[in-house]
């Protein structure tokens, strides 16, 4: 297990980055020499590629969370356990563009299209989904096997497993209300921000920044201060996600336009545009979203009614008061100066960023 660390008294993204995929390459190389079947090779490098180009956001923050509560000297826990929320992440990810029908994710074809291309005939989409699933539960063991392989102490296991299980109970919970309302469009804006909160809000950011300043033994008030700043941000994450996955340009997001259109996602910019439009714009919004063959003028026709309903500034408003309410939760936080400027710079790239 990698035992380089990071400049003390500094807080670099790409440096965490670095340090946390060092771990997830020991990890995999382990399994890759641990476990002697042949297949098991090609699911390594299957998981080997998935993980290339990923933000390592929540790795990111689970640093920022320890380093913000006064946490220092050997990282290798802090930096395992980053790296357990990284893999657990993959897995949600995979099991993500199942249920989206997605076909591409960082610019590459989705594992359950990859699997489905290694099957021939009829069955070749069948065995794609299911050989994606079996992947993705075991990318959910290794999450396991990194955090119960971190060297934590007793203090610090009783700690962090109730956050890392409240983690992953909240995050299915968003998930299962993310697809119930899918192909629901409603105009209700507080139901679509209830699945933020879920999915994304406590997930990316708020469980993360807990699970590190657990790591270091951190108290209520500082656990309070993580939701004052995580909270807002993580919405605003997702709504710039929502914004991304209509207009975004694919060779940022690695995804394509049509996804979200084409399955009705019933997103706050959906909801918006559902409430402010005219009974004309509304009911044409409703034959377009949904369509499995929606197509590019169909989708520029949807673009167009959301960006006429105010729906996209809204959107775009709602983003800037979330950025600038995590931000002022920074202000007074018991967090270490050099955490607190991360987080704040933290606060600007992910709500502003492209991809």
């Amino acid at each position: 297990m990698s035992t380089r660390t990071i400049s003390p008294g500094i807080v670099d993204a790409a440096s965490v980055r670095k340090a946390v995929d060092r771990q997830l390459g020991e990890f995999l190389r382990e399994r890759r020499t641990g476990f002697r079947h042949p297949r098991m090779a090609d699911l390594v490098q299957l998981v080997e590629d998935f993980l290339a180009g990923g933000k390592r956001i929540r790795p990111t923050l689970t640093f920022l969370g320890w380093r913000a509560a006064g946490g220092e000297g050997d990282e290798t826990a802090v930096l395992r356990v980053a790296a357990s929320l990284e893999m657990f992440h993959s897995f949600a990810l995979i099991h993500d563009d199942i249920m989206d029908d997605s076909d591409t994710r960082r610019g590459r074809p989705t594992i359950h299209r990859i699997l489905a291309g290694r099957s021939p005939g009829e069955r070749a989409e069948k065995f794609g989904i299911g050989a994606a699933v079996l992947l993705g539960d075991l990318v959910f063991t290794w999450s396991d096997q990194l955090l119960h392989t971190a060297s934590l102490t007793r203090a610090q296991t009783e700690a962090v497993l109730p956050l890392v299980t409240e983690m992953r109970t909240e995050v299915m919970l968003g998930q299962y209300l993310d697809l119930r309302a899918t192909g629901e469009l409603t105009d209700d804006v507080e139901a679509t921000l209830t699945v933020n909160r879920y999915k994304t809000a406590k997930y990316t950011v708020e469980r993360p920044l807990h699970v590190g300043a657990a790591l270091a033994g951190a108290g209520p008030d500082v656990l309070a201060a993580c939701t004052a700043y995580a909270l807002p941000l993580g919405e605003a994450f997702q709504l710039r996600d929502d914004l991304l996955g209509v207009y975004g340009d694919v060779r940022d997001t690695g995804k394509s336009r049509l996804d979200d259109l084409r399955s009705g996602k019933n997103t706050t910019l959906v909801a918006l545009a559902l409430r402010a439009g005219t009974p004309a714009q509304t009911a044409r919004l409703r034959a377009l979203l949904g369509d499995p063959a929606l197509d590019e003028d169909g989708a520029e026709e949807v673009r167009a009614i959301l960006a006429a309903t105010g729906a996209r500034d809204t959107v775009e408003h709602m983003i800037g008061d979330r950025r600038r309410q995590a931000l002022r939760a920074l202000d007074g936080a018991p967090f270490t100066p050099a955490a607190a400027t991360a987080l704040e710079h933290l606060a600007a790239t992910a709500t502003r960023r492209t991809s």
